[in-house]
């Protein structure tokens, strides 16, 4: 029954003995399944348009490890191409985009409602999913926040400090903000749109929600967050969203109450004792072992991983990382992370 998944327990406010866990970037290249399957597909583009392929790299973890979710196989950045940005990926190097920086570039975008054509293997590998995965397993769906959605399209790549995204909020506010209207609305009808695939929870990933500051990250971060949360549950009453401002610091506080998710995902940055007493008062909260455990392992991975078990032990807790998996991890330490949540 889907009312006794842990993951949906705890995103309800249980507290559970033991917590659910699954991994952020689980289904990735720290796996030797992932690497042949990716090989097969062509390119990371390619095998996250081929909903067969996608929903096998999906189950792979999960069959190795049996977490307690799985989380879709895509990418951010597939909003901005659906919206009609150019979208490439450089060996080694990460995603490219054609930039969005004039009145000019952002006329050339597509409207919201044309998304779907682009989008429609991901819904479709959603589909699958939601018939394959385990009965106790639960399917999580996600899309990347506005702000930083905004900044990869502005900036036409990653770049260390969000430069050219804060540059063009300075510059050309109206276009800024409605460039971010416009991933807004579109962040809306992904989710939704996974939502009616079978997705039973969606996850909102604000990477670089900490590099806004002050009212910004209330109007950039906060607001959006808040719009696409109760756009959701006014369409699917009931939908649990987990939002992750990633490095948003002491405006974490106040975060899930004032944006209406039900559950806060945390950074490896914040102490976990001070969220047990600060965060996880108004909820559920994620996380947040630090990534860098997956490749040391040892003792060290065991003492963390048990002091973040105990600290959240008195509330609702999901265990996660504070940040995605890095492809140099280990499996094996993840089994020990796994069996340390698991077995005290």
């Amino acid at each position: 029954m889907a009312e006794q998944k842990k993951i949906l327990r705890a995103l309800a406010g249980e507290t559970q003995d033991v917590p659910p866990i699954w991994m952020m970037r689980q289904a990735g290249r720290y796996l030797p399944e992932y690497r042949a399957t990716r090989a097969q597909a062509g390119d990371f583009l390619k095998l996250c348009y081929n909903p067969e392929l996608a929903a096998e790299v999906t189950l792979q973890p999960i069959r190795r490890y049996g977490f307690d979710a799985a989380i879709l196989f895509a990418d951010i950045l597939l909003i901005p191409q659906a919206l009609g940005a150019d979208l490439w990926f450089v060996t080694g190097e990460g995603p490219r985009l054609s930039t969005i920086t004039t009145e000019a570039d952002f006329a050339k975008l597509g409207p919201v409602a044309d998304i779907h054509e682009t989008l429609n293997p991901i819904y479709e590998t959603v589909k699958i999913l939601s018939r394959e995965l385990p009965s106790e397993t639960t399917l999580i769906g996600f899309a990347g926040a506005p702000w930083t959605v905004a900044t990869y399209m502005i900036a036409g790549r990653g770049t260390p400090d969000q430069g050219p995204a804060h540059a063009l909020k300075q510059e050309n506010r109206p276009l800024f903000e409605a460039l971010l209207a416009r991933i807004t609305e579109a962040t809306i009808d992904y989710l939704s749109k996974q939502i009616e695939g079978g997705a039973e929870v969606v996850k909102i990933f604000d990477s670089w929600a900490g590099s806004l500051k002050g009212e910004d990250f209330r109007k950039y971060a906060l607001e959006p967050c808040r719009q696409i949360t109760a756009a959701l549950k006014e369409r699917h009453p009931g939908i649990p969203v987990i939002g992750f401002p990633r490095e948003a610091g002491d405006k974490y506080l106040g975060f899930a109450k004032e944006t209406g998710i039900d559950c806060l995902a945390l950074d490896n940055s914040v102490d976990p004792l001070w969220a047990a007493q600060n965060l996880q008062v108004d909820g559920c909260v994620q996380g947040n072992l630090a990534s860098r455990h997956m490749v040391t392992g040892g003792e060290e991975l065991v003492k963390e991983t048990r002091a973040i078990v105990q600290a959240f032990k008195n509330g609702p807790h999901i265990f996660n990382l504070g940040h995605g998996i890095t492809p140099d991890a280990d499996p094996d330490n993840v089994q020990l992370m796994i069996d340390t949540v698991r077995g005290g």
